[in-house]
């Protein structure tokens, strides 16, 4: 078969490429290795009751919405309240003015660091104010500015002179978190308590940027796949032709074709690469090239991404217990980010779970290493900040009447995973690890909940590489702990973020922008159909 347009990748980047070059009327195809489309933004049934596999609520960031618009798909959101939570304190965020709340909140918890915390406060409010100039208006990729010249004169140009003086403040501001916050307090403990939320080395602009971030966070009704449904739905009406199940293998760009794991060949005019990078360029047949110089260019592409690793991953524990819902909306929102204990990650050992990760020598039988591992988790899932997503109370259709599914995730490091699994322990530590999430949260913010659970599962950083290609189960792209950064990071670059290397083959998603989420896969989806249309 021959296309205008090929999509390899059925996330919400490679959905939203597909959508908008079918709209522009060009024959298009969508390839996705799982059996359904969504990458990291599920929502499925066990025991009568919905989880979120992925993606726990939906930022708009001036993105979502304006192309859910712009493609008449329409969708009905819920705003998603967020709260924060330490030991038995909860904190429930309701605006801007929630800020204050905040700070009276940290400072109930460290008294002897109040200057130190309205220092960060203060922070935190003049980030807040950088991102309602960059999020303030619709995106401008989502509008018809020549339908819209009114909108155009009174709204973009007067926002661009702020946009533009905002940016450069912003572009100050890609120092590590957790070492930025050096400057305002010496409590390690304080500086884990906001920084431990975020990746490693998170950019400052980014991760204390987060508080206006939570106040964007919007739940569909039937959970976040609904968002994939309604763009299914939309593309399948436009006549793209859906491939599930396909594992595209290998890619010749100048003869503009590929070939799926089972021999089948579908050629293009463009192509969109929506997946993993890594991915990307092993899958070229460079034997089969002839410019000499585009082998070179992939051989070094290839060499440079090589070593570097996707971002931090998630271990997720998912409950079913017998409760009404009514029970945990008691306690905290339906997202909720809950530190159990305030001392935060420097207080568990490292050094003897690197000396662990170092290892060479596989170890099956080694109880006192086993041991030495469960050791760190305990402390590592004490003193850490879990995300808990409870579906049913942002919409009461999501389990059966009396019983509740929770969502517990936590960042979680893939060579950790990766280490565990060599050593054959894999089933071993993913129970120990579950029991181990109930058991913290039986002890502190969800008292009784052990006796309640009827049902429980999860999965890892090598769950998520498995099921999507993730170079190391990675969630938001590329790791700030890199070297280098491979891609853009540059938001007045942002339209640059799309190109490749390779002739008519542009590249969407979260690999292809830092730092990434749904919104960015979004808008580069939407960049790079722009460029093939």
């Amino acid at each position: 078969m021959k296309y205008d347009a090929i999509v390899v990748g059925g996330g919400i980047a490679g959905l939203t490429a597909a959508a908008y070059l079918s709209k522009a009327g060009k024959s298009v195809a969508l390839f996705e290795r799982q059996n359904k489309l969504g990458g990291l933004v599920q929502t499925f049934q066990r025991n009568g009751i919905y989880f979120d596999g992925g993606l726990r609520s939906i930022e708009n960031s001036g993105i979502v919405f304006p192309m859910l618009k712009q493609l008449e798909i329409d969708i009905e959101f819920k705003k998603s309240n967020v709260s924060i939570g330490i030991g038995n304190t909860v904190l429930r965020l309701a605006g801007k003015e929630s800020l204050a709340e905040y700070e009276t909140f940290l400072k109930y918890f460290y008294p002897e660091n109040n200057s130190d915390i309205s220092a960060i406060i203060a922070e935190i409010k003049k980030i807040m104010g950088y991102m309602d100039v960059l999020y303030g208006i619709d995106n401008p990729a989502f509008l018809d500015l020549m339908k819209e010249k009114k909108y155009l004169f009174k709204v973009i140009l007067p926002w661009m002179f702020k946009f533009m003086f905002t940016i450069s403040k912003i572009s100050k501001l890609n120092e590590p978190v957790e070492k930025y916050l050096t400057r305002f307090t010496k409590n390690q403990s304080l500086i884990d308590i906001i920084a431990q939320h975020f990746f490693q080395q998170t950019p400052t602009s980014f991760a204390l940027s987060y508080f206006s971030l939570y106040l964007d966070y919007h739940y569909p009704k039937g959970g976040t796949a609904s968002l994939i449904e309604k763009m299914e739905e939309y593309i399948v009406q436009k006549n793209v032709v859906i491939e599930t199940n396909t594992e595209i293998v290998s890619l010749n760009p100048e003869e503009k074709y590929i070939v799926d794991k089972q021999g089948n060949k579908s050629e293009y005019e463009d192509l969109i690469w929506a997946g993993d990078l890594k991915l990307l360029y092993n899958s070229v047949a460079i034997e089969e090239l002839k410019d000499k110089k585009l082998v070179q260019k992939i051989g070094e592409k290839q060499k440079a991404l090589k070593p570097l690793h996707g971002g931090d991953s998630v271990f997720t524990v998912y409950l079913s217990v017998n409760e009404k819902k009514g029970h945990f909306s008691n306690i905290c929102t339906g997202h909720f980010f809950y530190t159990p204990d305030k001392k935060g990650l420097t207080f568990s050992n490292k050094a003897q779970i690197n000396e662990f990760l170092n290892l060479q020598d596989i170890q099956p039988d080694n109880n006192e290493l086993k041991n030495i591992v469960k050791k760190y988790l305990e402390d590592y899932f004490k003193y850490n900040t879990f995300e808990i997503a409870i579906p049913v109370i942002r919409d009461s259709n999501l389990a059966p009447e009396g019983k509740t599914g929770i969502i517990v995730s936590l960042l979680f490091d893939y060579k950790l995973a990766e280490k565990i699994d060599e050593h054959g322990w894999t089933n071993e530590f993913k129970e120990f690890m579950e029991q181990l999430t109930i058991q913290i949260l039986d002890e502190s913010i969800f008292p009784g909940l052990k006796s309640k659970v009827f049902d429980s599962f999860s999965s890892s950083p090598l769950t998520i590489e498995k099921l999507t290609g993730n170079s190391h189960g990675g969630i938001t792209g590329w790791a700030f702990t890199n070297p280098n950064m491979p891609v853009v990071n540059k938001m007045l670059k942002v339209s640059k973020s799309v190109d490749t290397i390779l002739p008519s083959v542009y590249q969407a998603g979260q690999w292809v922008y830092s730092p990434s989420g749904l919104p960015i896969s979004i808008l580069t989806g939407k960049l790079a159909a722009d460029k093939v249309i």
